[in-house]
């Protein structure tokens, strides 16, 4: 995994380059700032970038979605001290695929952000059953909860989102269903379409909130 970072606090940012480093993952690049983030990202086509939220001249969220637009498949996982509502639904609705929190413990953020390998989505815990309500997932005027955005969906498609949601990874999911891993992250593709969805992590936070699982 090729990963550049950005944080404008300098003593985090060579903690964690060390941190992912010693774990055998490779550091394309650092950046101070949400510009030079861009910048970077552009020139050195990362796998992942670890945006810091709060930054100067150009902030995380802003260079997040400057870069989802221009590159696509580069992944971007937040980065921050802040576990509040706003930025959470912010960072997600810009294109990021993850949001941890620099408080987390050290082998919980190393295991989080590895299972982006598998598909997963780096979120710390508590966070993914906050999202869809900034998503549309609002009640009724008369307080009864609105019908789950489901109806689009295959047999098949809610079983994969089912299992996903519960923490199952591709390749888990694939076993059970006697699927490729292949065919699970196509499935994933169309239920995030289908749903009318950004991404994956917003498709489970769909999921849980909608009681597809508990």
């Amino acid at each position: 995994m090729r990963v550049l970072l950005a944080d404008d606090h300098p003593l985090f940012l060579d903690g964690l380059k060390n941190l992912i480093l010693s774990r055998g993952q490779e550091v394309v690049g650092t950046a101070q700032d949400g510009q030079e983030a861009l910048e970077k990202a552009r020139a050195l086509r990362p796998d992942v970038v670890l945006m810091d939220v709060q930054m100067p001249r150009l902030d995380g969220l802003a260079a997040t979605r400057l870069i989802k637009a221009e590159m696509p498949a580069v992944k971007v996982v937040m980065l921050t001290m802040d576990d509040g509502n706003d930025a959470l639904f912010e960072a997600i609705k810009s294109g990021a695929v993850g949001y941890l929190l620099k408080t987390e413990d050290t082998e919980v953020f190393f295991q989080l952000l590895l299972a982006l390998a598998a598909g997963e989505a780096p979120l710390s815990t508590g966070l993914a059953a906050r999202i869809l309500k900034e998503l549309g997932e609002c009640e009724r005027p008369d307080g009864s909860a609105r019908t789950a955005r489901t109806e689009g969906l295959t047999a098949r498609q809610l079983q994969v989102l089912t299992m996903v949601a519960e923490g199952l990874t591709y390749k888990e999911v694939g076993m059970k269903l006697h699927l490729s891993e292949r065919t699970v992250k196509y499935h994933m593709g169309e239920i995030v379409e289908r749903l009318h969805l950004e991404n994956r992590a917003q498709a489970v936070a769909h999921a849980q909130r909608t009681g597809m699982v508990k």
